[in-house]
């Protein structure tokens, strides 16, 4: 007998789907940081054995949306509740739920099997952590709750053992030897992204996006000619930095992961391009694979 079935992740902004997601494939497939709304695709990671294909779905978090691009990562979360085998829902010692309790109705009335995710439990003392499990309870009473640290990898082996076996009987739905749904030149734009994330502050990483234009791979080298996307000139301005100095430091930091990544050599450059107000053009969200319908 073969199971299969997509696990979809979803929660607020923060809690560290990203990191439970890059725990149980075993592999960074989704890129992580301190900050919100790091995450804004939904991304697959999949798990194989021989008798097993789990497909996890990572999702941004979720949001009021205050322009078309955060409409779209809505979306995308939306989307995760709809064809879900299993609905890991996250929460974390810190979350609220009062953020979205329109999005909590829905997971409530969702069909599929729900195990909710506290996770960043080594942060807190058991009885807190008693009170949080008795409210989440009372919250969603069909939900089997897993108290988990991502980071620390705490409790993942028994999360991992009931995902599969909440796993409807199934023949795979990729090739065995798939580790994501997502093309290489994907994870480059993430990563590119990320280092971005990392390196500067305030508005200007959630202005930005990227874009590979020259993706080039032969038997030791990949060439990577990457667009960083910004809305004002005076980002550009501060993407690039004095000299370049800035830029520079993102494309280090990027093509030094890329290399270990693809465990090939990068030669990578980037490239800065201002697209005033790209985050509420439906066209351009749609060039950058968002679906703000």
């Amino acid at each position: 007998m073969h199971r299969s079935g997509f696990v979809n992740i979803v929660g607020n902004p923060n809690v560290g789907k990203s990191t439970l997601m890059n725990a149980l494939v075993g592999e960074r497939i989704s890129i992580i940081t301190s900050k919100a709304q790091t995450t804004r695709h939904r991304i697959m990671g999949i798990v194989n054995g021989e008798d097993f294909q789990i497909v996890y779905s990572d999702t941004p978090g979720v949001l009021k949306p205050n322009y078309r691009l955060q409409e779209s990562m809505l979306n995308f979360s939306r989307s995760a509740l709809t064809d879900a085998d299993v609905l890991l829902y996250v929460t974390d010692v810190y979350d609220s739920y009062e953020k979205n309790e329109d999005f909590i109705e829905k997971v409530k009335m969702n069909p599929a099997p729900l195990l909710l995710i506290i996770n960043k439990i080594d942060l807190i003392d058991e009885e807190k952590l008693v009170i949080l499990v008795d409210k989440w309870k009372a919250l969603l009473p069909k939900a089997e709750i897993y108290p988990v640290s991502a980071l620390e990898k705490f409790n993942l082996d028994n999360l991992f053992n009931r995902i599969k076996d909440l796993l409807p009987e199934s023949p795979a739905f990729f090739d065995k030897d798939q580790l994501t749904d997502k093309p290489s030149r994907f994870f480059v734009t993430e990563i590119i992204r990320e280092k971005i994330l990392m390196n500067y502050d305030k508005e200007i990483p959630y202005s930005v996006e990227v874009e590979v234009e020259q993706f080039q791979e032969d038997e030791k080298l990949i060439r990577i000619n990457a667009l960083i996307y910004a809305e004002r000139d005076s980002q550009k301005g501060i993407l690039i930095g004095h000299g370049g100095k800035s830029l520079k430091k993102v494309g280090t930091e990027a093509r030094k992961d890329m290399e270990i990544f693809f465990d090939k050599k990068v030669f990578l450059e980037l490239f800065v391009k201002v697209e005033k107000d790209w985050r509420n053009k439906d066209i351009k969200l749609r060039n950058f694979g968002y679906n703000p319908d």
